[in-house]
């Protein structure tokens, strides 16, 4: 949990927060392909089409290289985005094997504990910058994250008891719009419309996975 969320940080400090959150959101493909691993869950040949979608909408996002991102930054705001949602596949996958024998509560418990733990531990391998830093803000911010952080998680654990951690994953399919919407309003960060229309995309084609099991039942009456 501390490594996706460490570099969805970092990807999110190095480019526009919508671009990064919808990179990191491609992890519901990495999700059925571990799925399939360990678990044996086919994905069917609707699945594999719209995890394509997926995948292209996301290209539409990666911004070009300009005065405020330069090809360096992008490149590794990129890696970091995807990598955080190719751990957070396999955190979910692991979640749903150990929520076989273990309550949602106590495990979130455990994961953020976990987090905290390696957050103080890396801070000894990372100082932090010789400028005075205005804590109360941070404090308040980080605070307030960790809250928001723990009772989404705990709702996303119970999710993945009840119904598995391919499903859970797939539920979210407005989360990069609302990311981008919520980054306009909070930041005023906007993006161009390639960018806006990849991230169309990519809701579209999570919300596609998500009706997968509709779509069959209406083909098949």
């Amino acid at each position: 949990m501390f490594v996706y969320i460490a570099l969805l940080y970092i990807g999110i400090g190095l480019i526009p927060t919508g671009i990064a959150m919808t990179l990191f959101f491609t992890y519901p493909v990495f999700t059925a392909l571990l799925a399939w691993r360990f678990f044996g869950e086919r994905p069917t040949l609707f699945r594999w089409l719209v995890m394509v979608i997926i995948l292209g909408g996301s290209v539409l996002t990666i911004p070009q290289s300009s005065a405020a991102y330069s090809s360096d930054t992008i490149t590794t705001g990129i890696f970091a985005s995807v990598g955080s949602g190719v751990v957070y596949a396999f955190y979910k996958v692991m979640a749903q094997k150990c929520l076989e024998k273990f309550h949602p509560v106590p495990f979130t418990w455990i994961s953020f504990t976990c987090t905290l733990l390696f957050s103080g531990i890396s801070l000894l391998f990372w100082p932090l910058p010789s400028t005075q830093l205005d804590w109360t803000p941070l404090w308040i911010g980080s605070i307030f994250s960790g809250v928001v952080s723990f009772i989404g998680h705990t709702f996303n654990n119970i999710g993945i008891r009840m119904i598995g951690a391919t499903k859970a994953s797939i539920m979210g399919a407005s989360s990069p719009a609302l990311t981008v919407l919520v980054a306009w309003i909070a930041i005023s960060e906007t993006l161009n419309l390639v960018q806006s229309l990849g991230i169309g995309i990519v809701t579209l084609g999570i919300a596609l996975l998500s009706g997968e099991g509709f779509i069959r039942r209406r083909s098949l009456s």
